[in-house]
């Protein structure tokens, strides 16, 4: 697999990594999730999950731009 030479690859953070970018405990992340509010995990094993960086990064952005949009 090649990498496009303008993006880095996309590193799998793991709970602890994502709990601390997001701002969110692991409940909240978790029903989120099952809501479909929040960018799905990839599954490494029976009980391992990561979530990729650009995925976490862009949910970020969203709420950021979310949160600057005027409400009338």
């Amino acid at each position: 697999m090649q990498q496009n030479p303008t993006t880095p690859a996309d590193r799998l953070l793991r709970l602890p990594e994502v709990e601390s970018l997001v701002g969110l405990r692991k409940s909240a992340i978790y029903a989120r999730l099952k809501t479909g509010e929040f960018p799905p995990c990839v599954k490494l094993g029976p009980r391992a999950a990561a979530w990729p960086e650009s995925e976490i990064q862009a949910w970020i952005s969203a709420r950021i731009r979310a949160s600057r949009k005027v409400h009338p």
